[in-house]
C-alpha cells in the first residue's frame, strides 16, 4: 500500500471511529518545497508552501508547479507572500508587510488560500508590537479579490483587530501558540496540585487530559470569535 493510501485509510478510520461529522483536513503548515512533495506523496489533504523566503520569481515558479500537482490530487494549496515574523520551526522572521502586487502574482496562479504578511508574527507578541497593518491588508484584498486570506500568528492579537481583519477578507486564522500556552498552564496546574502523585495520576491519559480539555475550550472560544460555529 502506498503512503498516500495509508494516510487516507488512517484518516477515514479516525473519522469513523470517533464519529466525526464535520470535514477534517490533514494540513501541512509552512512546508518547504521538498516537504510539500513528501506530504503530497503521503496523502495529506491540504498543504501550505512557504516560498516567502525566495525571490518572488522563484516563489511564483515553485508555487505554479505545486498548483498543478495539488489540482491533480484534489488537494488544497495555501501559499505565502511576505515573511511572517517570529519563530516557526526554527525559522525566524521579522514580520514583513507583503507587496500587494506580488500577492496578486501568487493568487493568480490558482492557489486556494493566500497568507500575506501584514506585520503579524508567530509566537507571543512583544509589548512594543505596532499591530496589524490594515492598510496593507486592504491593499492586498483589492488586488486578489475573492481569494481567502490567511492570518498566521493569531495569538495575542486583540479581538477588535481580529474582527477587523475578518471584515477585510481574512478567512483562516492560526492560533497554535495560544493552544500550546493553554495546554501548558492546565498541565502545570495539575502537577503543582500533586494530582500526578495520587493513584495513577501519572498515567499519560490522566496527566495530559487537563491540557487537552483546555485546548478544546480555547478552540471553542476562537470559533465563536471568528464566527465559524456551524459553518463546517
Amino acid at each position: 500500500m502506498t503512503g498516500y493510501k495509508t494516510v487516507t485509510a488512517m484518516v477515514n478510520a479516525m473519522l469513523e471511529e470517533l464519529n466525526i461529522t464535520v470535514p477534517v483536513a490533514l494540513h501541512l503548515d509552512h512546508g518547504s518545497y521538498e516537504g510539500c512533495y513528501k506530504c503530497i506523496e503521503a496523502g495529506f489533504s491540504s498543504i501550505m508552501f512557504d516560498g516567502s523566503h525566495y525571490p518572488i520569481e522563484e516563489n511564483v515558479e515553485k508555487t505554479k508547479e505545486l498548483v498543478k500537482v495539488c489540482a491533480e490530487k484534489g488537494m488544497s494549496l495555501e501559499a505565502e507572500v511576505g515573511s511572517i515574523g517570529g519563530e516557526e520551526d526554527g525559522v525566524v522572521g521579522a514580520g514583513e508587510c507583503a507587496d500587494p502586487d506580488e500577492c496578486k502574482q501568487i493568487a493568480d496562479l490558482g492557489v486556494d488560500m493566500l497568507a500575506a504578511g501584514i506585520g503579524n508574527i508567530h509566537g507571543q507578541y512583544p509589548e512594543n508590537w505596532a499591530g496589524l497593518s490594515f492598510e496593507t491588508l486592504a491593499a492586498v484584498k483589492e488586488k486578489v479579490g475573492d481569494m481567502p486570506l490567511v492570518l498566521h500568528g493569531g495569538t495575542g492579537i486583540s479581538d477588535d483587530q481580529i474582527k477587523k481583519a475578518i471584515g477585510l477578507g481574512v478567512a483562516k486564522i492560526n492560533v497554535n501558540t495560544e493552544c500550546q500556552l493553554t495546554f501548558a498552564a492546565a498541565t502545570r496546574e495539575y502537577i503543582e496540585a500533586g494530582k500526578d502523585l495520587k493513584g495513577k495520576g501519572y498515567d499519560p491519559r490522566k496527566l495530559l487530559l487537563p491540557g487537552t480539555e483546555a485546548i478544546k475550550g480555547t478552540v471553542r472560544e476562537k470559533m465563536e470569535l471568528f464566527g465559524s460555529v456551524g459553518k463546517a
